[in-house]
C-alpha cells in the first residue's frame, strides 16, 4: 500500500539504479550521472555542467555576480544557499548535530566533515603522492603544491596563493582588517585560528605534547617545529649558501642577509632592518620603554636577550668556552672574538688604511680617526668625543667625580689610566731610597 503510494508521489523512476523522481525533469537530471553528458558549458573556461542552473552558477565566478544580500549585515553571496548559511552567523542557529559528541553546527557538510575526526575518514587522495585528506577542498589546494598553481591573486599587490582562505587573510594585511577579538582582553586578529590559540594564554591550555621529551605546545605548528629538534630535520635549505633550516621563515629571514633585503621601517627616523623584532627594539630607542627587568638589581632593557646576559653578572654564569685554552666567557660573540687571539684572524679592514681589525666596533672607532666624527657630545659644554667612554671619563671634570684612588695615600682621580701613572710616583719613591 505504501510502495504504491510512493510510486504515485515519485512517478518517475531510474532504468539503472530504481531512484524514483516527482518532476520528470530532475530524472532527466539525474540520468546524466550515468551518462556522464555535461551539456552545458562554460563560454569562459573549460568547464561543464549536467543542469543549465549550475553553470548559471559558476558563470558567477567569473562575472562577481553577487545577486543574494544579507538583509542584517549588507554582505552579498553568489548562491542563495551561502546567504542563508551565513544569516546562521547572526542568528546564532545550528540544526545540524554530531550523533556522537554532540556538537552543533550551521551547514552539514561542516558537520559531516567533523564526523571524520570521530572515524578517522580520509576519502580523498591525491594521484600524485598518495596523500590522502578528509576533505576534498584540502586535498585539492594539496595539489597544488605539486602543480605550483596558484589561482587567487591579490588586487592591491602581485601575491597570489593557493587557497582562497589565505588570499582573504592576506588582503587584511592590506586594509588592517581583525575579525576576530578576545573576549578576555579585547585583542583582535586577522585569523579565528589565531585568536583561539591567543585565548589558550589566558587559560594556560597546552593540548599539543611532544611524546619524546613532554613539552606541550598552544599550536599544532610549534609542535612540529620542536620535534624537529629531536629529528635534526631541516627541510628548508638556503638557495644561495649551505645554510638549512627547521623553519620556512628562518629560511626566508636568512636569505636577506644575501639579498641586502629590509623590508621593515623606522617611522620616526627612517632607519630599516632585515628583521621586524629588530625594528621594534630600534623603536625602543626612540621611546626610551625598558618592558624586561633585572629581578635582582632592578635595571630595566629594552631587549630580552640583553637582560638575560646582564643576568649572568649577578650569578657569575659563563656558558661559553674557548675550545682552544678553556677560558670561559659571558656572551657568545665575546668568545668568539677571544678566538681570534689564537687564530690572528681580522675580519674587519678599514677601507681607508691597511689597519684590520678582530672585533667590528674596533674597526668602526678606528674609522672616525679618518672622517674626524665624533658622535658623543657633553652636555654641558661644547666638547665632543670619538668614543663614549673618553666623553664619560670628561663628565667628571664637570661634576667633580673621581671614581679611581691610590690605595696609598689619599689621592684620587678622574681616570684610572691618571690614578695607575700617580702609583709609580710611588713606586719610584721606593726605589730611590
Amino acid at each position: 500500500m505504501n510502495s504504491k503510494a510512493d510510486t504515485n508521489k515519485k512517478p518517475h523512476a531510474c532504468e539503472v539504479c530504481g531512484s524514483s523522481f516527482t518532476r520528470k525533469y530532475n530524472l532527466v537530471i539525474h540520468n546524466r550521472t550515468h551518462t556522464g553528458e555535461k551539456p552545458y558549458a562554460c563560454e569562459i573556461c573549460s568547464s561543464s555542467f549536467a543542469e543549465k542552473q549550475s553553470m548559471v552558477k559558476h558563470m558567477r565566478t567569473h562575472t562577481g555576480e553577487k545577486p543574494h544580500t544579507c538583509e542584517i549585515c549588507g554582505s552579498s553571496f553568489a548562491q542563495k544557499k551561502t546567504m542563508l548559511t551565513h544569516i546562521r552567523m547572526h542568528t546564532g542557529e545550528k540544526p545540524y548535530s554530531c550523533d556522537i559528541c554532540g556538537s552543533f553546527f550551521a551547514e552539514k557538510q561542516t558537520m559531516l566533515s567533523h564526523m571524520r575526526t570521530h572515524t578517522g575518514e580520509k576519502p580523498y587522495s591525491c594521484e600524485i603522492c598518495g596523500s590522502s585528506f578528509t576533505h576534498k577542498q584540502s586535498m585539492l589546494q594539496h595539489k597544488r603544491v605539486h602543480t605550483g598553481e596558484r589561482p587567487y591573486s591579490c588586487e592591491v599587490c602581485a601575491s597570489s596563493f593557493t587557497s582562497k582562505q589565505n588570499l582573504i587573510i592576506h588582503v587584511r594585511a592590506h586594509t588592517g582588517e581583525k575579525p576576530y577579538s578576545c573576549e578576555v582582553c579585547g585583542a583582535s586578529f586577522t585569523q579565528r585560528q589565531t585568536m583561539l590559540e591567543h585565548m589558550q594564554t589566558h587559560t594556560g591550555e597546552k593540548p599539543h605534547s611532544c611524546e619524546v621529551c613532554g613539552s606541550s605546545f598552544t599550536r599544532k605548528y610549534n609542535l612540529v617545529i620542536h620535534i624537529r629538534t629531536h629529528t635534526g630535520e631541516k627541510p628548508y635549505a638556503c638557495e644561495i649558501c649551505s645554510s638549512s633550516f627547521a623553519e620556512k621563515q628562518s629560511m626566508l629571514k636568512h636569505m636577506r642577509t644575501h639579498t641586502g633585503e629590509k623590508p621593515h621601517t623606522c617611522e620616526i627616523c627612517g632607519s630599516s632592518f632585515a628583521q621586524k623584532q629588530t625594528m621594534l627594539t630600534h623603536m625602543r630607542m626612540h621611546t626610551g620603554e625598558k618592558p624586561y627587568s633585572c629581578e635582582i638589581c632592578g635595571s630595566s632593557f629594552a631587549e630580552k636577550q640583553t637582560m638575560l646576559r646582564h643576568m649572568r653578572t649577578h650569578t657569575g654564569e659563563k656558558p661559553y668556552s674557548c675550545e682552544i685554552c678553556g677560558s670561559s666567557f659571558t656572551h657568545k660573540q665575546s668568545m668568539l672574538q677571544h678566538k681570534r687571539v689564537h687564530t690572528g684572524e681580522r675580519p674587519y679592514s678599514c677601507e681607508v688604511c691597511t689597519s684590520s681589525f678582530a672585533v667590528k666596533q674596533n674597526m668602526v672607532k678606528h674609522m672616525r680617526t679618518h672622517t674626524g666624527e665624533k658622535p658623543y657630545a657633553c652636555e654641558v659644554c661644547s666638547s665632543s668625543f670619538t668614543r663614549k667612554h673618553h666623553m664619560l671619563e670628561h663628565m667628571r671634570t664637570h661634576t667633580g667625580e673621581k671614581p679611581y684612588s691610590c690605595d696609598i695615600c689619599s689621592h684620587s682621580f678622574i681616570t684610572k689610566h691618571r690614578m695607575l701613572r700617580h702609583m709609580r710616583t710611588h713606586m719610584t719613591k721606593k726605589l730611590c731610597i
